[in-house]
């Protein structure tokens, strides 16, 4: 079929020049983090990073690692925080971040002068790891299938719009015949071969991996495919390279994933309260109140990272450890 492309391939190539040229964080780019709309969002994850080193016996030496870190303000904030509250572990961290743009490597060297880049995450050193990953997942390909007639078909792109053909290569994740007609099936083998390496390294080397994404726990079944330019919704399929393209993160699936490859799996839980669990409520009320011109600011931050009609809901976090580590710091009674 000339000229047509299977949707995670199409995904794939047009995440790839998006990212390859342009810095789209920020009230100028086309959306925003949370590490960007709060300091106590990096600090938080820095801490938590710095709790789960302690449980795992303060090795001298740590990799602290960050996935699609952006302009590398979370690790930035990370790194500040520990150097104050737990210095040892500032010590011990050694910065590496896995960043394929050279536009925010640029960005991240900056703030990070210090750091290794890599550009996958299976170059990182051997050794202990601790994995920070905040929005990465979402921009991984789906593929789609769609139930059409009594089969599953999957979803292509042609020019703009989306057709069926044949599935010609076994989808990631099994498929029910027991499932009403024009079911749409989502499946990302990126995310769960990514959850699948780290449970195998955790297992073998120790440390703990924090994934934050928006997404859900149900299982991928609809369509969640979306792009977003300038901070407004547009066609995924038009003008492939221009706009951030992301799709839902599946906990659940990731979650199996690690299990099977003999890891640990803690929550999910929402982000909201996750955040409120590791104090950052705390945190934004301490920055308020000694900056009394940005207090309101730092409160607002605060509340569209936590409030469920905000970002705390749609938000999940979900860790891996290796069998028998402590329950992390956050996700206790989950």
């Amino acid at each position: 079929m000339a000229g047509a492309e299977r949707l995670d391939r199409f995904m794939a190539r047009a995440v790839a020049a998006y990212y390859a040229g342009r810095d789209p964080l920020g009230r100028e780019g086309d959306f925003i983090t949370a590490p960007e709309i709060s300091q106590t969002f990096g600090e938080c994850l820095g801490l938590w990073a710095a709790v789960c080193w302690q449980m795992m016996g303060a090795p001298r030496r740590v990799v602290l690692a960050e996935l699609g870190p952006g302009r590398g303000t979370l690790m930035a904030d990370a790194l500040r925080a520990v150097r104050e509250v737990i210095p040892a572990f500032a010590q011990a961290a050694e910065p590496h971040l896995v960043e394929a743009s050279p536009v925010l490597r640029a960005a991240q060297r900056a703030k990070l002068p210090d750091a290794q880049w890599h550009d996958r995450v299976e170059d990182l050193p051997e050794g202990p790891l601790l994995l920070l990953a905040n929005e990465f997942l979402d921009a991984l390909p789906i593929r789609q299938f769609v139930r059409q007639d009594g089969s599953w078909r999957e979803r292509w792109v042609r020019d703009g719009a989306f057709l069926l053909r044949e599935i010609e290569e076994p989808p990631p994740l099994p498929l029910s015949d027991d499932t009403p007609e024009g079911t749409i099936q989502e499946a990302c083998a990126p995310a769960l071969s990514l959850a699948a390496w780290v449970a195998g390294r955790l297992a073998r080397q120790g440390g703990a991996a924090l994934f934050i994404d928006y997404g859900h726990t149900r299982g991928g079944s609809g369509d969640s495919l979306q792009a977003v330019r300038r901070h407004e919704p547009v066609d995924p399929l038009a003008a492939p390279g221009t706009a951030d393209l992301t799709a839902h993160v599946d906990f659940r699936a990731l979650a199996d994933a690690a299990l099977s490859a003999g890891g640990a799996v803690h929550g999910p839980v929402p982000q909201g309260m996750f955040l409120r669990r590791l104090g950052l409520g705390q945190r934004a009320a301490m920055l308020a109140a000694a900056n009394p011109r940005q207090a309101q600011a730092h409160l607002a931050a605060a509340n569209r990272l936590t409030a469920q009609e905000a970002m705390g809901l749609l938000f999940q976090a979900l860790a891996i450890t290796p069998p028998g580590f402590p329950t992390p710091p956050g996700f206790e009674n989950a």
